[in-house]
């Protein structure tokens, strides 16, 4: 650059316009470097999580305690590099970690919540009320667990609806875990008249238990009277079975009990009232 068309101001342009260029290419250079750190930093950290993920899944260690540690393990390399990244534009990072951590304080006070959903997810990883593929019911939602994470838990409907709930709400609440046990007990309730023999009711909900393979022989199934209400004679039918199967045996045993009940001639009431009138003679 020409610099005979600047105003002499007493000092030599030239030399101010090759510190200007030699700082500018520095802080390009600074940059450019700092923002290589970030990505390559980044694609180093996703390898390693992969790696410790890998590991831990050969140590058979937990699902749900394996992705909450890679979560972790993550936030906290990632928090690295980009303190190393800042460091390389010429920023202390002494003082910016000060910085953060007072800031933290600070953001720690405003955001206690999101606290308290971290220590709660690390409730659940110690203490593991429930692990992802568990059938749960908590904070007013059930569903299949898809994920631990630090801050939340998530879900999956019935209906396949992705719900997110965080982890001082779930923790907060009464917790169902549907999948925790082997075996579950089939409770269904089977109203026959009061017109009908009682055990050969009873034969027959026997003679459909022992048809399903799926049922288990221990526990013993239990089929008693339990109410005789106002329109039936109440039955309650409790077969056991294996967790998996428990839906699949309450359909397919209703199905079977009304089709079983229609081939022998067993009635299935249902509420019911008699109205009598009655002729009143006039004058």
């Amino acid at each position: 650059m020409n610099t005979d068309s600047l105003p002499n101001l007493g000092f030599d342009w030239a030399e101010v316009l090759t510190m200007i260029q030699t700082t500018g290419v520095d802080l390009g250079m600074r940059i450019i470097t700092a923002i290589f750190i970030f990505f390559v930093g980044k694609w180093v950290v996703g390898l390693v999580v992969k790696g410790l993920l890998k590991g831990m899944q050969k140590s058979d260690m937990d699902v749900t305690l394996r992705r909450f540690i890679a979560n972790l393990a993550r936030m906290l390399l990632m928090l690295f590099v980009i303190i190393a990244a800042i460091h390389q534009l010429g920023i202390q990072t002494a003082s910016l970690i000060a910085l953060v951590g007072a800031a933290g304080l600070a953001v720690g006070l405003a955001l206690q919540g999101s606290l308290s959903n971290f220590a709660a997810g690390v409730l659940i990883v110690l203490f593991r009320p429930y692990k992802v593929g568990d059938w749960i019911e908590g904070g007013g939602v059930s569903g299949t667990v898809e994920e631990v994470q630090i801050l939340t838990t998530v879900l999956k409907t019935g209906d396949n609806k992705r719900v997110i709930i965080p982890n001082s709400q779930i923790m907060g609440t009464t917790i169902t875990n549907y999948s925790a046990n082997d075996t579950r007990r089939v409770d269904l309730v089977v109203g026959v008249s009061y017109s009908d023999d009682l055990d050969k009711v009873r034969s027959e909900l026997k003679d459909l238990v022992a048809a399903d393979d799926r049922i288990l022989d221990d526990p013993a199934v239990t089929i008693a009277v339990s109410e005789l209400a106002d329109s039936s004679v109440n039955f309650v039918l409790r077969p056991w079975v294996k967790t998996e199967n428990y839906w699949g045996v309450y359909f397919d045993l209703t199905e079977a009990i009304k089709k079983r009940f229609d081939e022998v001639g067993i009635s299935i009431p249902f509420p019911q009232q008699d109205v009598y009138l009655h002729n009143v003679p006039t004058d």
